[in-house]
């Protein structure tokens, strides 16, 4: 993949950073002005429990909060579950061990420990889960207390587990005396991927975090889900770390409605499969998207997001590559647009 030397102004760029840009369209501002609102922190706002409900039948679970974002859902989550000092596993280079600034540690207390992909990209194994779940260690061991999972896995390039995958990982963190942490900051890219419901994919966690503003229009917010007992300590810890609202019901107007919108996720899938493709043929290394995260190796990631910045197409790195991520405010016109700016912009020697 190589570049030429001249520069074109594009004064219109296309941002596909990530699936959190998408912004709320009109219909989604005026439901939110619209809102029937009271004081969540006091009375429980009216919408946000609406909302709340709603997430809570779609996951499967007993009850959901909201939370400002999917780090604190997460942080929220692990807080719960963990002692200090205990060991938690997730998958390398999940989003809970890269993304979220060691809070898993710092906060919550636990130990990680970041299991390999040994089934797929992203995906670990029944082994791998039992190798680390030990319950006969000596008592100055690490205590391992909780499996975090991540579908879809974020820098694997969004990669799905199926449910029977996940059934049985969750069956082995069972019988090892685990806990388990969903992430499933976009599990609803997974369930449209496998054309399943969320809750197929959630069967026997103990918790699932859910992402709002990923790729469905919201503005902010997500959801931590599990019993009615584990909410109720959650939403203490929300507010210990800051995240109670007032009139929530604002925010939680944008997430009833981009809960209606979860099917149109597909068309973010077939917009990444149109991109890899299209960038396949031009020579770049990618592979087939299983959701809405192109990942393409380059050799040189600085140079490469550089050249495309020149061409206004904004993407962000990742280890040994370029991670492109399809939303609803780029339409399939746009992925074309995106594909023929790289195309333009490419060396016209012999050896490009």
């Amino acid at each position: 993949m190589l570049w030429c030397d001249r520069i074109v102004t594009y004064t219109r760029r296309i941002d596909l950073r990530s699936d959190t840009v998408t912004q709320p369209d009109e219909t989604m501002r005026v439901a939110m002005s619209a809102a029937q609102v009271g004081d969540d922190v006091l009375d429980h706002d009216p919408t946000m429990r609406r909302l709340e409900e709603e997430a809570a039948a779609r996951l499967g679970m007993a009850a959901a909060l909201w939370v400002p974002s999917g780090t604190m859902g997460n942080l929220i989550a692990l807080t719960v579950h963990l002692r200090r000092g205990d060991r938690f596993l997730a998958p390398r280079a999940a989003h809970v061990l890269e993304a979220e600034l060691g809070t898993a540690a710092w906060l919550a207390g636990g130990m990680p420990h970041a299991l390999e992909w040994t089934v797929g990209p992203g995906r670990i194994g029944v082994e791998d889960v039992r190798a680390f779940a030990t319950a006969s260690a000596p008592y100055y061991a690490l205590h391992t207390r909780l499996l975090c999972l991540e579908n879809t896995h974020n820098f694997a390039g969004g990669t799905v587990t199926p449910p029977d995958e996940h059934a049985l990982l969750v069956s082995a963190a069972r019988e090892a005396g685990l806990l388990v942490h969903l992430d499933g900051a976009r599990l609803w890219n997974a369930s449209i991927a496998l054309q399943v419901p969320p809750a197929a994919l959630t069967v026997g966690v103990d918790t699932v975090q859910v992402c709002l503003s990923k790729g469905l229009g919201a503005p902010v917010g997500s959801l931590v889900a599990g019993s009615t007992s584990f909410v109720a300590e959650a939403r203490r810890v929300r507010k210990m770390l800051g995240g109670g609202v007032r009139q929530g019901g604002v925010l939680a107007a944008a997430g009833l409605l981009a809960l209606e919108r979860i099917d149109d996720l597909a068309v973010d899938h077939a917009n990444a499969r149109r991109l890899a493709a299209g960038l396949a043929e031009l020579g770049w290394e990618v592979g087939v998207p299983e959701t809405n995260i192109v990942i393409a190796a380059v050799p040189d990631v600085a140079a490469a997001l550089t050249s495309l910045d020149r061409v206004g197409v904004q993407a962000t790195s990742v280890p040994g590559g370029v991670r492109f991520v399809t939303h609803r405010d780029v339409p399939e016109a746009d992925i074309n647009e995106v594909l023929r700016r790289i195309n333009s912009a490419r060396s016209t020697s012999p050896a490009a």
